[in-house]
């Protein structure tokens, strides 16, 4: 039996008219021989009435402090009504459907609400399903803990990790991704207007993209697709063009605009915004390279990135919410500091660059040509990325574009 899961997003199910178009995606997967695994996102988004933060918002109306078991149930609410309203659409073109809650599918889970993770995948009854010709449409974003059997939910990106983990579980031959954009681009579209749709990309630098700021796909759902060599494609609900694959390592990776095909040494560019950068002289009594300071922003859960070291300071970034509380430990610890608030992260990712010289100097002089101050840099085997004021963002993610030729 040849399986393909089929994830469809928010906009994919929040209409008649759109849930025709997934009709038409499941049954040309029926037609191609398969046999679909369906997987749905909550309907539309925030605002539209069965949205996941429209719920909530009528949740905390009643109770601002509303516990987290009650938080879990009530967010598995948009995932049920898309599973049960995608389920009627494809019966009453006569395809054989059944909704599925994560649980009734059969996904197992510790029972961290808000950010559960998956422990195990019971198949048995999935493939019972298969097996008389039933396309099970399961609610994405959730599974069911194995002792109470309490409702959990995955996270951020818990549908596209759903429909992998299932994928993986079942020995899926692919894993679609639907969702309103014709694959992963180079850029954000919305920044860089020259940006192109890549025909395919590795798992490791869908992953970087992803957490440097690409918000196509959740980087644990690829995560589980590479451990399993499951291939993924992320694609149009909406259109027929081909989308990217995402597999194992691409030795001729090509992007492709009006018919024209390139090799890259880079994939594509990828920003985050909301950073504040801080650069902490360290006291004369620390002689472990910060590690005093490291444990006390730890100690108080501040999540740092971006960090650079030197022997008399050391210059981190965190996320705007643990500014504040950043700036409150290092006031009470009696370090002296600098503070520079609306920063943004902006990275070249692509496993081409290892070993390639002047690539760091690309990188540089597409920053400064444009007169864009870097304030820190961080480099790996497949990214570069620097520290700069959030106000540049849109000039340098559309001067490194151009610099390397994405």
């Amino acid at each position: 039996m040849k399986i393909i899961v089929q994830k469809f997003g928010g906009t994919s199910v929040a209409s008649a008219e759109a849930r025709q178009a997934v009709l038409k995606k499941v049954n040309e997967a029926i037609t191609n021989g398969f046999a679909p695994v369906v997987v749905v996102s909550a309907m539309g988004r925030k605002g539209a009435p069965y949205a996941t933060d429209t719920l909530i918002g009528v949740l905390k109306e009643a109770n601002a402090k509303v516990l987290p078991h009650e938080l879990d149930l009530l967010m598995a609410c948009g995932e049920i009504i898309s599973s049960c309203v995608m389920a009627a659409t494809l019966q009453a073109a006569g395809i054989k459907a059944k909704a599925l809650t994560g649980g009734q599918a059969g996904m197992v889970t510790d029972s961290n609400y808000g950010e559960a993770k998956i422990k195990n995948i019971r198949t048995g009854y999935l493939m019972s399903l298969l097996e008389e010709g039933i396309v099970p449409v399961i609610c994405g974003f959730q599974g069911e803990t194995e002792d109470l059997a309490d409702i959990t939910t995955l996270g951020r990106g818990g549908s596209d990790t759903s429909a992998a983990a299932f994928g993986a579980a079942l020995d899926a031959d692919m894993v679609e991704i639907y969702t309103d954009v014709e694959g992963v681009m180079t850029a954000d579209p919305r920044i860089v207007e020259d940006a192109k749709i890549m025909k395919q990309i590795s798992y490791g630098e869908i992953c970087e993209m992803a957490h440097q700021g690409a918000k196509v796909i959740h980087p644990r759902a690829v995560e589980i697709a590479m451990a399993h060599n499951t291939p993924m494609v992320v694609k149009s609900t909406f259109s027929d063009a081909p989308g990217t694959l995402i597999s194992g390592a691409i030795t001729n990776k090509v992007v492709e605009k009006d018919g024209i095909k390139s090799k890259h040494i880079a994939s594509g560019v990828a920003n985050l915004m909301g950073i504040a950068l801080f650069n902490v002289t360290l006291a004369n009594d620390d002689t472990s390279n910060g590690k005093k300071l490291l444990d006390t922003l730890a100690e108080n859960g501040i999540s740092i990135g971006s960090i650079s070291l030197q022997p008399d300071s050391i210059s981190f970034a965190v996320y705007n919410p643990d500014a504040e509380k950043t700036n409150k430990v290092l006031k009470l610890q009696g370090y002296k500091y600098h503070y520079v608030p609306e920063c943004a992260k902006v990275s070249v990712v692509g496993t081409g660059m290892g070993g390639v010289p002047g690539v760091m100097a690309t990188f540089v002089s597409a920053l400064t040509g444009q007169n864009i101050q870097i304030m820190q840099t961080t480099d790996s085997n497949t990214t570069i990325s620097a520290i700069i004021k959030e106000k540049d963002v849109n000039q340098a993610a559309n001067a490194l574009h151009k610099a390397f030729k994405l």
